[in-house]
């Protein structure tokens, strides 16, 4: 009787609260080439159920109520699908396996929340120009997420690649068109970012982080799918931007902190028409700020429309663009002169210098203004269920204008200052098509690319040239000075109309063909290769005064690619192993042909990487990994020869080491990323000077990075969340060479700039409706220095806030 009274209470009980009477959902969402997608969005229309596939691409959604229902299916990049079902009483409902077709990231926007991996992306579209998880790429990028840049209050992209490993900024951007970008060593080579969703896409100035979605920075040579003029020997930088997707939306922010800092953030999104086949997303930035030293100021302004159409099921088109203006006084860079070397200086190290590094020894603001104008169009088209084509176009201009100034150190405390004046501009215009598709060959999968691309570039710089050499005066930076506010834009322009304005007017062109393949030999076993032929044609430097060129010339060059994965534990650990090329156009210089000066075209320079390593992918996608070891040899470096003002082409550089790099969410709320890199760069049957040395260009030997964050997890102090990490290098040479040439060790001077640590911490309280977020960097107030050829200061301990509204 008790068990039967009992029976019944429970029938009763749980037919009041619904659940004997409810259903549930299940299925699974794949990529076109059957790869199970992560993190897709499953919404059941008109309700409030929804969840997210996991890494196995399958989902479940309990507790439905008997009826028809449509399942709406959305994920970044994919074009989203509608699936129809309908739930009985006490039944589970299978829906079949669903497929989404990529479109190359333009719709609906995931926000990643709760116990997810945040600072990881396992998937690009762009690192090998398809659609490849990382555990399937024997390639190694690492990549900065929103979430990990929304953390740190990141204003701009140089903040945000102090996250990726074995990257280390050489120098700040310096707005001057040609060579504004910042530069950076990668891998003991230096590299620029120079791509913009895998095409050309250059900005002269420090980029704002408004319109970032990620950044992907690919490492060893990869000229082979990008080209040499993107690229470097070390790696390249790629930006991803932010797409439009299928809602209303957006988020509002204000941002201010130490010395004057005042910045405005807008993110607005919004469909155009009812069927959301028309997509708006704008982002716009404003920043206004002093710097630490008692001289210098940046304003500028960025806007980034984005706008998406899908005309059919097969055609999509998309046009970005890029607007800045930017007013900034560059930060003066200091230099050892040429020919002047430490032990004649009396310094060896920054430390050394007696300097107040809050002195700017300017009297006023020397203002340069930098514009860029970057529009980037884009059509896909998908010509059958295994073959897709992709057309872009991108247009790059950039503008500067005013003067920049520079110290060189002297001895007994004095330096020089120096002051020239910048006017130019370049364009860039770059065509791509690609092809894109799969196929089964012997029962093997198989996906291709087939593409090419027009590169053309033009460039026309002038720079004020006067016979004292830009020099303005002679000051002591150890105490007092008389003359400090001498140095003025108006002290300058008195200086210019002295001179005449020399100025350089290059353009070159490149047309590139290049073929892919990734072939699974089984479920486990990936091999790639890849092959580009470039034709690089210089139109050489043109000079309107006598109306002659000098140094065109053409070469041709081919750049292959081969890798190789293993998957040891199908889609969580895979081995690889990867060779890579990259080259560089010489073109034409006075060579010493068996001690006789001849004019000849040289060959382009080549670099070769072997790298071997282990990918990790495990606990469900709460902890990736990479850890690889490489082996870069470039070779044909063309060196001094031994006659006067010639060149031989012989000269070699090995660079060799090893990189780690960790993402994690072990428990809720908990995400840390941390990498390390070890460097191990020479110069071989190089100039005497520097034969046998580490370059000056390569960096640290050792860095490391690092950001662990936290956030609550009970009801009622959910979104407070804290975190804190930073950076570490190792010393770097600035000056490292044997003057006498002698090949004996103890001969050789070095300048180097400190090793340090630096620490930075941030607060954050994150709710639906708003943010907000606190951040200190430099928390204990390190001075310390950056630069290769530069003695650049670095910023002392800043406070900032942060207010975001979403909507």
């Amino acid at each position: 009787m008790n068990k039967f009274l009992i029976t019944v209470f429970i029938s009763v009980f749980c037919s009041a609260i619904g659940f004997a009477q409810n259903g549930a959902v299940i299925g699974k969402i794949v990529s076109s080439d059957n790869t199970p997608l992560e993190s897709v969005t499953v919404t059941v229309n008109g309700t409030k159920f929804g969840t997210q596939t996991d890494s196995e691409g399958k989902f479940e959604i309990k507790n439905i109520k008997p009826g028809d229902y449509t399942l709406k299916i959305a994920f970044v990049g994919f074009t989203s699908k509608e699936v129809y079902f309908l739930i009985r009483e006490n039944e589970t409902t299978s829906v079949e396996q669903t497929t989404l077709n990529n479109k190359n990231e333009t719709l609906e926007e995931v926000v990643i929340t709760g116990n997810i991996n945040r600072y990881t992306k396992s998937e690009s579209n762009y690192v090998a120009k398809m659609p490849l998880k990382n555990l399937e790429n024997a390639q190694v990028y690492s990549v900065v997420t929103k979430e990990l840049m929304k953390d740190q209050l990141v204003v701009n992209q140089d903040e945000a690649l102090k996250n990726i490993p074995g990257l280390y900024q050489l120098w700040a951007s310096t707005g001057r068109v040609g060579d504004g970008g910042s530069y950076f060593s990668s891998r003991g080579f230096i590299t620029q970012s120079l791509l913009r969703n895998g095409i050309a896409g250059k900005i002269t100035n420090n980029v704002d982080a408004s319109n970032l979605e990620r950044l992907e920075a690919i490492k060893g040579p990869s000229a082979t799918l990008f080209g040499s003029l993107l690229t470097s020997y070390g790696g390249l930088i790629n930006r991803v931007t932010k797409k439009p997707y299928e809602n209303f939306g957006g988020e509002i922010s204000y941002q201010s902190g130490s010395y004057g800092l005042n910045r405005i953030t807008a993110d607005i999104n919004t469909p155009l028409n009812n069927d959301n086949t028309a997509l708006l997303r704008v982002n716009g930035a404003y920043n206004n700020a002093n710097t630490f030293q008692d001289y210098g100021h940046t304003r500028s302004y960025f806007f980034a429309p984005s706008f998406s159409y899908q005309v059919n099921e097969k055609l999509s088109i998309s046009i970005d663009a890029e607007l800045s203006n930017v007013d900034a006084s560059s930060m003066p860079l200091i230099y050892i002169p040429y020919g002047e070397t430490p032990n004649n200086l009396g310094l060896h190290s920054a430390d050394d210098i007696k300097m107040n590094w809050k002195r700017s020894f300017v009297g006023d603001e020397f203002m340069m203004n930098t514009k860029t104008t970057n529009i980037f169009a884009q059509a896909n088209y998908q010509i059958n269920d295994h073959l897709s084509s992709q057309t872009v176009l991108s247009t790059s201009s950039n503008q500067s204008e005013g003067p920049q100034t520079w110290f060189y150190l002297l001895r007994n405390n004095e330096m020089s200052r120096n002051v020239w004046n910048i006017d130019g501009r370049d364009n860039i215009i770059e065509f791509q098509q690609n092809f894109n598709g799969e196929f089964t060959i012997f029962g093997m999968k198989n996906k291709f690319l087939l593409g090419g691309d027009i590169y053309r570039a033009e460039s026309k710089i002038g720079f004020g040239y006067l016979p004292t050499f830009f020099l303005f005066d002679t000051v002591n930076y150890a105490g007092a000075n008389a003359n400090y506010y001498n140095f003025t834009p108006d002290a300058a322009d008195a200086l210019f109309a002295q001179g005449t304005q020399s100025r350089s007017h290059t353009s070159l062109t490149t047309y590139s063909a290049y073929v892919s393949d990734v072939l699974n030999v089984t479920d486990r076993f990936i091999l790639s290769a890849s092959l580009r032929f470039d034709h690089y044609n210089n139109d050489g430097n043109y000079d309107p005064a006598t109306n002659s060129t000098s140094g065109d010339f053409s070469q041709n060059a081919l750049s292959p690619k081969f890798g190789a994965i293993y998957q040891i534990v199908k889609e969580q650990v895979s081995i690889f192993g990867n060779y890579q090329n990259s080259f560089r156009n010489i073109g034409y210089q006075l060579a010493d042909v068996n001690g006789t000066p001849q004019l000849r075209a040289f060959d382009p320079e080549q670099a070769n990487q072997l790298e071997a390593g282990v990918k990790l992918n495990v606990f469900e996608n709460k902890v990736s990994a990479t850890f690889s070891y490489y082996n870069i040899e470039v070779k044909d470096i063309v060196r001094a020869g031994q006659l006067a003002n010639t060149n031989v082409q012989d000269g070699n550089q090995t660079s060799k080491g090893f990189e780690a790099e960790v993402t994690a969410n072990p428990i809720p709320g908990l995400n840390f990323i941390f990498g390390y890199s070890f460097n191990n760069s020479k110069l071989n049957n190089a100039n005497a000077d520097v034969d046998g040395l580490r370059p000056e260009t390569a960096g640290p030997e050792n860095l490391i990075n690092y950001w662990i964050s936290y956030s609550l997890q009970s009801t009622k102090m959910k979104g407070l969340a804290f975190g804190f990490g930073g950076n570490y290098a190792d010393e770097t040479f600035i000056y490292n060479r044997n003057p006498l040439g002698s090949g004996n060790k103890a001969d050789v001077q070095t300048f180097t700039l400190p090793s340090y640590a630096v620490v930075n911490a941030a607060l954050y309280y994150d709710q639906p409706k708003y943010r907000l977020s606190l951040k200190v960097n430099n928390l204990t107030d390190e001075l310390y220095f950056n630069g290769y050829t530069t003695i650049n200061v670095q910023t002392p301990r800043t406070f900032m806030g942060s207010v975001s509204y979403k909507f």
